[in-house]
């Protein structure tokens, strides 16, 4: 009877973190990535950080968990009510959050747009949960919230965000979390910045906590079983080991880093060279040079010497021929966040057309045709021409219209290549926004055929604007004409053959 007693008297566990979940809710970085396959328990670990921190904190505990679109919300919203609710949280409908029983606040909200960040820049919270980061097709918005991270009461402050690859925001979550260099996770680095107003340096931590399907014990073959029927090969190896190398849903699914990169080398003094930009100010610009190969060049290990002046890489075997015809991007510049006039823009890029005090022969430049709209003062393009920086417009048509070819389709050709299989549009390896970027880029959901445009997308734009300047099809192999013989010198079969039409066949 007393064992009975004491069996009824024993807590009831709700829920309980699993290790993974354990280390996301103690880490103690300033700005938390927890993820990386489907089924690691990531809601999860949101709601059960937030049950220590107020449990910790108390009424100064004021969080806010959001999410790219408000239909995304409902499961969360509804596995926090299954965990909270019944450890005594109150949920307000009206206002999305819950209360906690110690006092804390939890609010649930969604960003359909990056400007609807701008409605909370006076709040005040201990907490973010960003969820699903990738869905977020740029991080402004989440760095805007970022700063509403702030506490008079001691509570110390944190962001923790979940994510999985893929998605269009891919790219810029794997480089938040130095994912390229920290691949397994679990380093803590910091980051510097300065006080503008006291001149001290500032430090923040970050950290990337991966988590896997194998991870997560109460998810078993039937959910592995599903996850192999709903994407490709390559987002369910995504899903499945939350590899951050592959992107699913790529609009330039026929980019290759093996392909299509070269190290730098000596440009030939005969090719011809321009340059393509998109502008922007507030927004980031991209300016690149281009070359145009003049006959076939084979790039070998030979030339990687020549051009670095030292010895090439030990089991460097990356030869390449550049085409008759093809696009070398040998320079770029990307303006990311500069805010530069015209006019600085145009005496950066004379500064780095110039060397050894003489300036490198430019054929012609295309810039973005909006850089040429007179909006009661001289154009952009007319100021940069001030400082001998000529463009002429760019034909930007993204995609076909009226039979004519669009921008991305030359793109796309150029990187698919001829019909040897050898790209028409080359890269540096010292391009590095470029590498960066054009890979990462998704379809729009709403036009399949254009690229997200909500995705940063400038280097490409420029890419495409570089493309419809000199615009390539590929050659087809053409049949062999039909060469007639006389009647007499043809039997009967070949007279069929390539004479008579052919008949249906009878059913």
């Amino acid at each position: 009877m007393a064992e009975a007693l004491r069996a009824e008297a024993a807590p009831v566990v709700l829920w309980e973190p699993q290790p993974k979940q354990e280390a996301f809710i103690t880490c103690p970085a300033d700005d938390v990535g927890f993820g990386g396959a489907r089924g690691g328990g990531k809601s999860d670990a949101v709601i059960g950080d937030w049950l220590d921190h107020e449990d910790r904190y108390s009424q100064h505990a004021i969080g806010m968990a959001f999410r790219r679109e408000r239909t995304q919300l409902v499961e969360l919203i509804e596995r926090a009510r299954q965990i909270l609710v019944p450890l005594g949280h109150k949920w307000h409908e009206q206002d999305k959050y819950f209360r906690g029983p110690k006092g804390g606040r939890l609010r649930f909200a969604y960003l359909e747009r990056d400007s609807d960040a701008d409605a909370y820049q006076g709040h005040s919270y201990t907490r973010l949960y960003p969820e699903e980061m990738g869905t977020f097709p740029v991080e402004a918005p989440i760095n805007k919230l970022h700063g509403t991270l702030r506490s008079g009461n001691g509570v110390p402050c944190q962001m923790k965000g979940t994510c999985n690859p893929g998605g269009p925001g891919h790219q810029w979550v794997k480089q938040r979390y130095r994912l390229d260099k920290y691949p397994l996770g679990f380093q803590l680095f910091e980051f510097e910045f300065t006080n503008p107003f006291t001149g001290k340096k500032l430090v923040k931590t970050r950290m990337f906590i991966p988590s896997r399907l194998l991870d997560n014990r109460f998810l078993g073959d039937d959910y592995v079983a599903s996850l192999f029927q709903v994407g490709s090969d390559q987002l369910v190896k995504a899903w499945l080991d939350g590899d951050w190398s592959v992107i699913e849903g790529a609009f330039f699914d026929c980019w290759s880093n093996e392909r299509h990169l070269v190290e730098p080398f000596q440009i030939p003094s005969h090719w011809l060279r321009f340059r393509s930009m998109d502008w922007g100010s507030a927004a980031p610009f991209s300016v690149g040079w281009w070359a145009v190969s003049s006959e076939d060049l084979e790039i070998n290990s030979s030339e990687y010497r020549r051009s670095s002046g030292g010895e090439a890489p030990t089991g460097h075997t990356n030869s390449k021929v550049i085409p008759r015809g093809a696009l070398v991007r040998y320079r770029e510049w990307y303006g990311r966040g500069d805010k530069l006039t015209a006019e600085e823009v145009a005496r950066g890029i004379v500064e780095r057309e110039t060397h050894e005090g003489k300036r490198e022969e430019i054929s012609y430049g295309v810039l973005d045709p909006a850089a040429f709209a007179e909006d009661g003062g001289p154009s952009i393009a007319e100021r940069m021409a001030r400082e001998k920086v000529l463009f002429r417009r760019a034909d930007n048509r993204r995609v076909p219209d009226a039979g004519a070819m669009g921008g991305w389709d030359q793109m796309r050709m150029r990187l698919k290549g001829d019909g040897d299989g050898r790209p028409m549009a080359f890269c540096f390896t010292t391009c590095r926004d470029s590498i960066r970027t054009i890979p990462a880029l998704q379809h729009d959901r709403n036009r399949l055929e254009d690229v997200d445009t909500a995705a940063e997308d400038h280097a490409a734009d420029e890419w495409r604007y570089a493309c419809m300047s000199r615009p390539w099809v590929r050659k087809t192999t053409e049949p062999k004409p039909f060469a007639p013989r006389f009647l007499k010198d043809m039997t009967y079969a070949e007279y069929q053959k390539a004479v008579l039409p052919r008949r249906p066949e009878r059913v």
